[in-house]
């Protein structure tokens, strides 16, 4: 198969011995994902609200599990740690902790602008808002 021909795409040939040929796929550095810029859509992938509740909720567990501290209190330092952390991952960290082919279109704009591709009012963004305020 050649390089070229609709079978052997990607696939690259290297000759070990003499009439015996080995197949290797060609690697494509730094794209793992389909996405040019894999922090638009990370709020709607699968799971993500399950584990963001169930990670809220480990944390009052923990919280829960000091002794001397009230039920009160641990409702108020969960709601606080939660805040303080979303604060930071969402609108202080600008970039992405990889490499994107974007030629840094999404290095000034934090997590929260570059979520959704900018749209306003979609799925993620309004859970992301109505969480700490049923926290």
């Amino acid at each position: 198969m050649s390089r070229d021909s609709p079978r052997g795409r990607g696939l690259t040939k290297t000759s070990l011995f003499p009439g015996e040929q080995r197949q290797h796929a060609k690697m494509n550095v730094g794209v793992a994902h389909s996405e040019v810029n894999p922090n638009t859509q990370v709020m709607n992938s699968r799971g993500i609200w399950l584990a963001y509740l169930l990670l809220t909720v480990v944390l009052h567990i923990i919280l829960l599990s000091i002794p001397f501290i009230t039920v009160p209190l641990v409702w108020t330092l969960t709601n606080v740690i939660h805040n303080l952390v979303m604060y930071l991952f969402l609108h202080t960290v600008k970039g992405t902790p990889f490499e994107t082919p974007d030629q840094g279109k999404a290095r000034l704009l934090t997590h929260w602008e570059q979520m959704d591709y900018g749209v306003q009012f979609t799925a993620s963004r309004k859970f992301l808002t109505i969480s700490p305020i049923v926290l």
